[in-house]
């Protein structure tokens, strides 16, 4: 039985503890907050049995193989240190890291201390997108010439003291959101040759929409994130041969259609609760197998991704205060 810990007790470990209930051979057993009462009541909630106040005293007890990091995106390389330093595994909310110095940074004490490190990006693990992968480079729609992908949710009305609208937490839509178009551009065609980004910002600071084209030697991809309005959020892969579409909302989708010789098909692909279930099952399977990391979503595949993310900044300016 794989002995669960989470370091943080927001919305997201909710989802991930109710996920975490569906998959066999694991179970949460830890949870710590800043607050001890907060931490209480989620360990209640969940049936787990040792609740912390402070994020080191979860790191440093024997009650978990691995910590979840469900912190916001500045908490995370700290978090993620310490917790290898104690010589547990990992698995980080994403971004791993909010630039690729923090990311490299972990991966490098991850590899010192010999323990499991992984990237939390879900959707690499939902079944849709791993079948659309293997489609596309099977060459189901021929070669690849297009990509479109976006993500956006209305978020401007939201407390300016929040994760989203707050630069002193790494607010703004590319780091929470931007990270998924640009993964799915990654994984479809790989590391483009050049790039082009636009940005606009809110009034905090936070950037608040960001428009990019990711340019290949056979190939463009055009990705969009943003906080002022909703997306229908479908994504298309298109070749010589059809197009594949991973119906809305892609990110976490149960279907893709694909359009090919004149005939339209969708096909259901069914997961399993939310959809966490997949990188759990992934985490167990690794650390079964005494891996260090994920052959579908490796430390270089998370260093990849932020150092894209990194040139998207650098080309529209997006600095965060703490950086500075």
């Amino acid at each position: 039985m794989v002995r669960w810990g989470i370091a943080g007790a927001g919305k997201i470990a909710h989802t991930f503890s109710k996920d975490l209930t569906l998959v066999k051979g694991g179970q949460l057993t830890a949870v710590a907050s800043r607050s001890l009462n907060k931490a209480r009541e989620f360990a209640s909630e969940y049936g787990a049995s040792h609740s912390f106040g402070s994020y080191k005293e979860l790191f440093e007890s024997d009650t978990v193989d691995v910590v979840y990091i469900a912190t916001p995106h500045t908490g995370h390389a700290a978090l993620a240190i310490a917790a290898m330093k104690a010589g547990k595994n990992v698995l980080c909310e994403k971004p791993l890291g909010v630039n690729k110095k923090e990311v490299a940074a972990i991966v490098k004490v991850a590899q010192e201390n010999g323990v499991f490190l992984m990237e939390a990006l879900w959707s690499r693990f939902n079944p849709t997108i791993k079948k659309v992968k293997e489609l596309v480079d099977a060459g189901e729609i021929g070669k690849v010439g297009y990509l479109y992908s976006d993500f956006a949710f209305y978020a401007l009305d939201r407390d300016e003291g929040g994760r989203i609208l707050n630069p002193d937490l790494a607010g703004g839509s590319l780091l929470d959101i931007g990270i998924y178009p640009i993964f799915l551009s990654y994984l479809m065609l790989g590391m483009p040759t050049d790039i082009m980004a636009k940005a606009n910002f809110h009034s905090t600071g936070v950037e608040k929409q960001c428009s990019m084209v990711f340019g290949y030697p056979d190939a463009h991809a055009l990705l969009y994130s943003g906080l002022t309005s909703n997306s229908e959020m479908k994504s298309e892969i298109s070749g010589s041969k059809g197009s594949i579409y991973i119906n809305p909302r892609w990110h976490e989708a149960t279907s893709y259609t694909i359009v090919k010789d004149g005939k339209t098909v969708t096909v259901e692909v069914p997961k399993t609760g939310k959809g966490y279930t997949h990188e759990i099952e992934e985490v167990h399977q690794c650390l079964g197998a005494g891996k260090l990391q994920s052959n579908l979503w490796s430390h270089k595949n998370s260093l990849d991704l932020i150092s894209l993310m990194d040139k998207v900044r650098e080309k529209t300016k997006i600095r965060f205060p703490f950086e500075e």
